[in-house]
């Protein structure tokens, strides 16, 4: 059965890795982990490491225009089914024909 760690428990690995007051023999061992999952964890945090500092003002535009986007494809949606819907009252009499 395998064993799963979660990424605060694999952080807390690779810090102790970074720190380098043990080996990574030593590290481990002491985890019950393969000296080749932790560098695959250590390569994974080290890429991941710009992305802490991405400028946060541009992933908020991001989603804002995402959101304006879905807004805009939800009221052309409504507006469509209204139309529908109206046609159908109309074609099948349950709505009286205003003359």
């Amino acid at each position: 059965m395998r064993k799963h760690y979660t990424a605060h428990q694999k952080s807390e690995i690779v810090l102790e890795m970074f720190k380098e007051e043990q080996t990574i023999a030593q590290i481990s061992s002491a985890h019950g982990i393969h000296a080749t999952q932790l560098y695959k964890w250590k390569t994974q945090a080290v890429e991941g490491l710009p992305k802490l500092f991405d400028d946060e003002r541009k992933t908020e535009k991001a989603l804002q225009a995402a959101h304006e986007q879905e807004t805009s494809e939800l009221y052309a949606q409504i507006g469509k089914l209204t139309t529908q819907l109206a046609w159908l009252k109309k074609k099948s009499g349950l709505e009286p024909n205003e003359r």
